[in-house]
């Protein structure tokens, strides 16, 4: 490939140098044509004017009052006697700009003996010297003299003007005109084949650049792993320490032995595990599908090394969670046909550059699942572009009289007994009792679903601290928390499931207001059970209990371990006793009873106050739900409805282009965006940091599949 670059460099380089002389040359002889065209109306014009040439052929020469000199030297008057001297002339074109300055030097130096004339091109001329096309004048200077004629050369060239010789006589004016058109097509014919035969040249580059850029890539790639690798130069050969997983062991064998015999190596390949103390790179193997909920989890941080994947769990709770606050199976169609279109075309989409749409791409399948959970909450909220329908049957109210709508409490009267079979009954839209239900719903939907969502992460804490044998993590940090969470907001969970499920009027509220000020107080009206009261003061003990529960025993019992001698085991590998033994005693000397006391007080107090702050962002679900439900009200009766009551085509179309535009601009881009960055703190913050560390780092193993793909 190195010869076949030279010798397509060399080419290319000639090609070049060649092109430059003939475009120069076709200038050149662009320029000639020119001056043989414009000159010869100047010369018709100079011979008929006598006066001029009557005045360029005097004798005489008049003196400047202010010198004695003449104006033309004594030695040029006595070398070229005056019946002799015969007017000389020289012809070209010069840049229209520098035309005054031009003639203005051509007057000084001759003393004013000289003629100037000048005809302009209308069309721009390519200058031979710089390539550049450019607007310029064709002149024709007549003058007396050698000494004039060198000085008028030499202005020329000063000034960047060509200068092109022209006969007098018509028929040597006519030859030549025919001779340099005739060379000028076949420069032309030239340099028209030199650009066919470039770009044939340039085409073929074009085609192989792709494949040559790959091998390259490859080739530095490869020499990059070799560099890595330590030469063993009494065997000779490389000894090289790598990651592999283990699933991958065999394949990774009969890889090194398959090129050993391709390489027809004298050497054979020896494969050997290694004990470690260092913590191996984590690796997920994931698909199209799950590659997108990965890269959620992983944007927060790579997991340690066989830590609890959360991108298990986000496949179902992260679409799930966007729903809630998106839920319109309207606009979950919508975002399920755009999410569809992606899937589709993936192949033909993947092969392009779609710069700032590579992430919506990447996430197709992400965009499928919150779109079949809108369309799910969307049923349950039985809200279609905020407009409800009677999908699972009628409704089990109806209207006793017109104005019901605007009734509370009154107005409506069951039709049948029982509930609406799925979701939110339709009559519930458009009626003054449509927000207080709704808010009241939503509201206590969102603290079940946070609280049952870090309960699954207290849970998820304890299986990370039984893998990686860790009793005090159990006993004196599971345990509290799931007592601490479960005894405050468990409760209040419970609480809302009991009121659902009675029809209790009772104020959650005052309840659990009380339940601090005075847990053991008669609640009254507000009794959800028998023993509530007695419930509460358990639970409240519970709670208190669970705070030095968390703080002290697992430093103290840390420190006593450290005087004892015995180191807590993480790794409790038994093959690698002296590695082992060599990290075991270099933690025990890194051992600080202050610092793991601060560390585990900060650990408590955030806990506590994340249980309060954590559960209070869960009513985001509630705020996002309602504000998108709100404004796609406000679109479809502010905008749609309203221009539809005109009866003017105009203002009903207008109508409709606003209601799609702001539909998708606000509910389907914006609403989209706020829901997903909202379900992406929820995940991060208040699911995530209570198990998960994220303090490993990738593995990133040697492949060239990846830079064909990424070619």
């Amino acid at each position: 490939m190195q010869v076949k670059l030279r010798d397509f460099e060399a080419e290319l380089l000639q090609l070049h140098s060649n092109g430059e002389i003939l475009n120069q040359s076709y200038g050149e002889l662009m320029e000639f044509q020119l001056v043989l065209h414009k000159a010869g109306r100047l010369f018709d014009s100079s011979h008929n004017n006598k006066n001029e040439s009557r005045i360029l052929e005097e004798d005489s020469v008049e003196y400047d009052e202010s010198s004695d000199r003449p104006l033309l030297e004594e030695q040029e008057m006595q070398v070229i006697p005056s019946s002799k001297r015969r007017l000389g002339y020289i012809t070209g074109l010069v840049a229209q700009v520098k035309v005054c300055s031009f003639e203005r030097y051509l007057f000084r130096a001759t003393r004013g003996n000289m003629l100037f004339k000048q005809a302009p091109v209308n069309d721009l001329v390519l200058d031979p010297t710089t390539g550049e096309k450019v607007q310029k004048v064709v002149f024709l200077v007549f003058f007396s003299g050698e000494w004039a004629h060198s000085k008028i050369m030499k202005i020329c060239e000063s000034f960047g003007a060509s200068c092109y010789p022209f006969p007098e006589e018509r028929v040597i004016q006519e030859q030549m005109k025919s001779e340099v058109a005739s060379r000028l097509d076949e420069l032309n014919a030239t340099l028209e084949a030199g650009i066919r035969h470039r770009n044939t040249l340039l085409n073929t580059i074009g085609y192989q650049l792709g494949l040559w850029k790959l091998i390259v890539q490859k080739e530095k790639a490869i020499y990059h792993i070799l560099n890595m690798l330590n030469v063993d130069v009494t065997r000779k050969c490389l000894v090289a320490e790598a990651w592999c997983p283990t699933a991958a062991k065999n394949q990774v064998q009969e890889a090194l032995k398959r090129a050993t015999l391709d390489t027809n190596s004298q050497v054979g390949v020896i494969f050997h595990e290694l004990k470690t103390i260092e913590s191996p790179p984590t690796y997920f193997k994931t698909n199209r599908f799950t590659s997108g909920f990965q890269e959620i989890v992983d944007a927060y941080g790579v997991a340690r090394y066989q830590e609890v994947n959360p991108g298990v769990f986000t496949i179902i709770t992260f679409p799930f969670l966007f729903a809630v606050m998106f839920g319109d199976w309207g606009h979950g169609l919508v975002l399920l046909l755009a999410s569809l279109y992606l899937i589709f075309n993936e192949r033909k989409l993947g092969s392009k550059k779609l710069d700032d749409l590579r992430m919506a791409f990447e996430g197709r399948y992400v965009f499928l699942l919150m779109s079949v959970f809108s369309i799910y909450t969307g049923f349950i909220y039985n809200e279609f572009f905020s407009v409800p329908f009677e999908i699972f049957g009628a409704s089990t109210y109806k209207c006793t009289n017109p104005s019901c709508r605007d009734a509370s409490t009154k107005g409506l009267i069951k039709a049948h007994s029982g509930t609406y079979p799925f979701g939110v009954d339709p009559v519930w839209h458009g009626s003054r009792s449509e927000l207080p239900f709704l808010n009241s719903l939503k509201m206590k939907m969102s603290i079940l679903l946070g609280v049952t969502q870090m309960m699954l992460g207290i849970i998820l804490s304890f299986f990370n601290a039984k893998f990686f044998s860790k009793p005090l993590d159990i006993w004196f940090q599971f345990v509290p928390q799931i007592l601490f969470l479960g005894a405050i907001f468990g409760y209040l969970s419970l609480l809302i499931v009991i009121k659902w499920c009675t029809g209790s009027r009772a104020d959650l509220y005052h309840v659990m207001i009380y339940m601090f000020l005075s847990p053991s107080a008669d609640l009254g009206e507000n009794t959800l059970f028998d023993g509530q009261s007695s419930i509460q003061v358990f639970l409240l003990l519970l709670a208190v209990i669970a705070v030095p529960w968390m703080l002290l025993p697992k430093p103290l019992l840390l420190r006593k371990q450290h005087f004892k001698g015995h180191m807590y085991n993480v790794l409790g590998d038994s093959d690698s006793d002296s590695a082992n033994l060599e990290h075991e005693n270099k933690e025990d000397s890194e051992f600080e009873f202050g610092e793991v006391f601060v560390h585990q007080l900060i650990h408590t107090i955030e806990f506590v106050l994340g249980a309060v702050s954590n559960t209070a962002s869960y009513l985001r679900l509630w705020a996002l739900s309602l504000a998108h439900a709100q404004l796609s009200s406000v679109f479809y009766e502010k905008v749609l409805l309203l221009s539809w009551s005109y009866e003017n085509i105009l203002i009903r179309m207008l109508g409709v282009i606003v209601f799609v535009s702001a539909t998708m601009g606000v509910l389907l881009l914006m609403e989209t965006l706020s829901a997903f960055l909202h379900a992406l703190r929820l995940h991060w913050v208040e699911f995530q940091n209570k198990f998960y560390e994220g303090s490993g780092y990738k593995f990133t193993p040697f492949s060239l599949s990846e830079l064909e793909d990424n070619k």
